[in-house]
Parts: structure tokens; C-alpha cells; sequence
């Protein structure tokens, strides 16, 4: 599903990721764990398309990130919603489907909204939510167009414990249809249980690769904090 070789991304003097090496294949479920300003967010982005890569090469399913037959298979979920505030919920989903060619009438936006906890409000401008309403409508958009692949960017952020449930309902049926999902998440227990593969970032760099099963939490939180104490 996704081929990164030699990935690196530079800010000035500042090297966000250096020679980043990762493959992941059709059906896995990636928990990707690293510090704050450790590159997780720059993979991410640049995976979705949203950042060109500084050197290196990067695939998805032979594709180049933000192609248009890359974008047609993508979902990608940020803590940083990007919705329109002045549109309301029903415009939000209305322009994300007409960007993937999706033939979806208002009333099938509508379910989609009330699925994820929204009913009643699809026709409120978007300012009007709350932090963890706005993510929820965000969570909605993602999954409109049920891609192939995630890319999970710290999902959780800003949802209440009904919220978090939700998205783990989807992630776990996501799942359970053979979906890929790259997730960066600061939540050791959280993202033990859903992913299948476990991938610490650091410096930039994969610094730790592993499969779950091979792996207790206890081992893995040991094991990573000894990394990071390191570096």
C-alpha cells in the first residue's frame, strides 16, 4: 500500500524527517508513536499530499501522494479539522464529495452527519460547534468516501469519551473490511489496541519497528521510553 524510501523534509536548517524508511502493506493497521516534533505529522502530511517531500520517494499503491487517483482511495483525519466554519455541516460534506466525484444526495450527507452524533444540526454553520463537534463532523468527512486508506493524525484530540468511542467503532470496523491505517496517536494503551503494528518515530527516523503480538504493552511502553530517554 505505501512505499517510502529515503524520505527526508527540511525547513530551513531544520530537518523535520531524515532518510525515513517504511513499508506498509494492504490491511494493516500502523499505531505510529514518537515526542512532540519527532515527524510524525510531516509523514503524515506528506503521505495525504498536503507537503512535497524534500528528497526521496513515496508511493501509495504506485501513486503519487495528492494525485487525484491517490486522493480517490485516501482519508486522512488531523486534530486540526480544516472545515469550513462559515458552511454549515451539510455544505461541508456537499463540497468534500463533489472534490472526489461522489454522487451523494443531501440526504445521504445528513445520515452520515447523524451518525456521527450530529442530528438535527447539519444545517448550522460549522462556528457554531464545539471543539469536539467540529471532530466529529471531521471523522464524518474522512470516511465519507470509505477509503482504502487512513491517515490518522492524533484523532482523538478534542472528543469526550461518547466522541472516542465513536471513532474507535470506526476504526474497528475499518479494520475488520481489510482497510490500511497509519495513525499517529500519544496514547500508548489506545493505540496498542487497535493497531496490529507498532512504530516509533524519532529524530526523524523509524527508530523502533514491531509487530503487536511480539510485543506486551508493558514490554512496548518499556521499550519505548528507554529509546526516547536515550535520544
Amino acid at each position: 500500500m505505501i512505499e517510502v524510501q529515503g524520505l527526508a523534509k527540511y525547513f530551513g536548517r531544520f530537518s523535520a524527517l531524515h532518510d525515513l524508511q517504511l513499508d506498509v502493506s494492504e490491511g494493516q493497521f500502523i499505531a505510529l508513536f514518537g515526542r512532540n516534533g519527532a515527524g510524525k505529522t510531516t509523514l503524515l502530511r506528506i503521505l495525504a499530499g498536503l507537503s512535497r517531500p524534500s528528497a526521496g520517494s513515496v508511493t501509495i499503491r504506485g501513486f503519487r501522494p495528492g494525485s487525484q487517483d491517490a486522493r480517490g482511495f485516501t482519508g486522512y483525519l488531523s486534530h486540526n479539522t480544516a472545515l469550513y466554519l462559515d458552511l454549515t455541516a451539510l455544505e461541508n460534506l456537499r463540497f468534500y464529495a463533489r472534490l472526489l466525484d461522489l454522487a451523494c444526495s443531501d440526504g445521504d450527507l445528513e445520515t452520515r452527519i447523524s451518525g456521527v452524533g450530529l442530528a438535527g444540526r447539519a444545517r448550522e454553520p460549522v462556528r457554531n460547534y464545539s471543539r469536539g463537534m467540529q471532530q466529529r463532523l471531521a471523522i464524518a468527512r474522512a470516511f465519507l468516501h470509505d477509503p482504502a486508506l487512513l491517515l490518522l493524525d492524533e484523532p482523538f484530540t478534542g472528543l469526550d469519551r461518547e466522541g472516542t468511542e465513536l471513532l474507535t467503532n470506526y476504526l474497528d470496523e475499518a479494520r475488520s473490511h481489510g482497510r490500511t491505517c497509519l495513525m499517529a496517536i500519544h496514547d500508548a494503551p489506545l493505540g496498542y489496541a487497535l493497531a496490529d503494528r507498532l512504530v516509533v518515530i524519532e529524530k526523524g527516523m523509524v527508530a523502533l519497528d514491531l509487530e503487536r503480538k511480539a510485543s506486551t504493552l508493558e514490554e512496548f511502553q518499556g521499550r519505548y521510553r528507554d529509546l526516547t530517554e536515550e535520544c
